[in-house]
């Protein structure tokens, strides 16, 4: 089977995967309006392409809080990669790696920190956190990530408890036996996600910030009261994200908030955006409304399942070379190019 598209490897995946993994990493919550929300409002952003620009020499690199990426595109945070391929996290890894781009690694991987770290020796790799009631389980996985290179810490600020996500309930999903929570072994019993803490407030990124000297972003930012919250809290970067559809039914698509959590933070943290990229076009669309990068969630877990580290390049580059020819036939020589004035808003 060509594979072309992303939704070829989506085919593939549901096609491949026992359905109990295809159905945890497909899940949304409660009816999966917002989940397929944010495919859905992408549709209704019309590009304002110019013409004769000359974009016969294309620059579709950026940087990541002065890091630079091969383009605007990583991976985002999700858990168990094992689940999709037996290599899991370390051939994500590689793979970003592999393409120059970020990887964030999430608390829930199949594999340690140490060994996602050891697979791509020198990769741009962020650390994804969730904060628990233990505050020592916490503390010392940002230590171990710092320590480890790692050179971002993202903390998740859309879970204090787990979305209501149907199928999951009615599998009665966990991991397979000979599967792990590998950085919290020993911390507690896997997948009780109860040990999440929700008291977590704005407060606790001042003492993140003690821990740490990485720079924070945090992630699951929608409205710009939040944006706003977030950089008087010394936070560098904000993911608008609702945690791809899996938490609150009814929140808005992710780049229908962006528009407004740009606006709020005025240029003084970087804004970068996950949840439904499915298209090169897609990038473009969130680049122009003001997004530095985007993240992929659950287009990565596909392409682990089709064929591990090999099969995550391959959705990296057609998602590169739709997003160079997307730019070329919307004008644009170079990243810096890309703004508001490319897009609006479909009347339908």
């Amino acid at each position: 089977m060509a594979m072309v598209c992303l939704s070829d490897f989506e085919a593939y995946a549901r096609k491949y995967l026992p359905k109990i993994a295809w159905d945890f990493f497909a899940a949304g919550a409660d009816d999966c309006s917002t989940r397929d929300e944010n495919i859905l409002a992408y549709k209704r952003i019309r590009f304002r392409p110019r013409m004769l620009r000359d974009v016969s020499m294309m620059d579709i690199r950026t940087k990541l809080l002065g890091t630079e990426i091969s383009f605007p595109v990583g991976i985002a945070p999700t858990g168990f990669h094992q689940l999709a391929w037996p290599d899991g996290e370390k051939s994500t890894a590689r793979a970003a790696k592999a393409m120059n781009t970020c990887y964030i690694a999430s608390t829930y991987s199949t594999c340690t920190l140490e060994e996602i770290s050891a697979a791509a020796p020198g990769g741009l790799r962020w650390f994804q956190l969730y904060i628990h009631r233990n505050r020592a389980v916490s503390q010392q996985l940002v230590q171990r990530a710092e320590a480890l290179g790692f050179q971002g810490l993202v903390l998740t600020a859309d879970l204090p408890y787990t979305g209501k996500r149907c199928d999951d309930v009615r599998n009665g999903f966990r991991l397979p036996p000979h599967m792990k929570l590998k950085n919290l072994e020993g911390a507690f019993e896997v997948c009780k996600r109860s040990l999440l803490d929700p008291s977590v407030t704005w407060n606790d990124i001042y003492w993140l910030r003690s821990l740490t000297h990485l720079p924070i972003i945090i992630k699951g930012i929608l409205t710009k009261e939040d944006a706003e919250l977030a950089v008087r809290h010394g936070v560098q970067g904000i993911i608008v994200s609702n945690h791809g559809g899996r938490q609150l039914d009814g929140g808005p698509a992710t780049i229908d908030a962006l528009v407004e959590v740009v606006e709020a933070v005025q240029g003084r943290v970087e804004v970068y955006l996950d949840g439904g990229i499915r298209k090169g076009s897609d990038v473009l669309k969130a680049l122009a409304l003001g997004a530095k990068c985007v993240f992929i969630g659950r287009p990565a877990l596909w392409g682990l399942a089709y064929k591990g580290e090999e099969g995550l390049q391959d959705v990296l580059r057609i998602l590169q070379d739709e997003f160079r020819l997307s730019m070329a036939l919307a004008g644009c020589a170079s990243i810096s190019e890309i703004g508001p004035h490319l897009v609006q808003f479909s009347k339908l």
